[in-house]
């Protein structure tokens, strides 16, 4: 299972890691996470088999179940379990919080995989039971190496989007905020009932007024602005659509 974001797909899809799933013989589903902050009568997508999820609004896990119980009659399996029945190991692989570990213990109807909302809170391999037949191995999100960076601004401002770096530890937030303001123009005006902006700088400074973030001198703080729209981004409140 590829998690990938519902309001970034094709920026969350690791396209190297599903030409080596599928190489392996392997099947791929895609579970496209965090749908509860789209509109979901607009979208579409070209990727086959796919199911929107939402944790949140408690849809799609039924749909993700039974396609996996589908496709776990399709594999081909080299040993039984300790009841004699074929046992099919299904990971689950992604960028940095797309949701994973939330997304298991959705499928598997209790907290089984340890869940934060701070990029790269899994560490390492959790092997969990879903049913007797089928054992899910949660794992550690994992940026693309050629997207990878801890100094190019435009990489990290992309990474931070995508929710795959903490808002709390990522340099230059102001940078990311004007990559959010051109990918997703008109959505952080509409949350915070600000003035339309294209600068986002004057936003910045417009929502530290709004919230009384001030540093010396008594000038507005856009840093502590720009990290609270990051968070508020992160953890879902900040929806498209």
């Amino acid at each position: 299972i590829e998690v990938l974001d519902a309001r970034f797909i094709e920026e969350t899809r690791n396209i190297e890691l599903e030409e080596e799933i599928l190489k392996k013989g392997k099947k791929l589903i895609f579970a496209i996470n965090k749908a509860d902050l789209i509109n979901r009568q607009k979208f579409k997508t070209n990727l086959h088999p796919y199911v929107l999820l939402s944790p949140q609004q408690r849809f799609g896990s039924v749909r993700l179940r039974d396609l996996l119980k589908q496709m776990s009659k399709k594999v081909e399996h080299t040993q039984k379990n300790k009841d004699n029945l074929n046992k099919t190991l299904i990971g689950v692989v992604g960028y940095p919080n797309t949701g994973k570990s939330t997304l298991i213990n959705f499928l598997v109807g209790r907290p089984v995989a340890k869940t934060g909302n701070e990029a790269g809170f899994t560490k390492g391999l959790q092997k969990l039971s879903l049913t007797k037949e089928l054992m899910i191995l949660d794992s550690p999100g994992v940026i693309p190496a050629e997207e990878y960076s801890m100094s190019e601004k435009d990489k990290m401002s992309k990474q931070t989007l995508l929710s795959a770096r903490s808002s709390g530890k990522v340099k230059d937030p102001e940078v990311s905020i004007q990559y959010l303001m051109e990918e997703v123009p008109g959505v952080i005006e509409k949350y915070y009932k600000l003035a339309p902006q294209e600068d986002s700088e004057l936003l910045l400074e417009e929502l530290a007024i709004k919230n009384n973030f001030k540093k010396k001198g008594n000038k507005p703080d856009v840093e502590r602005a720009a990290r609270l729209v990051l968070s508020d981004w992160q953890n879902g409140k900040i929806k498209m659509g």
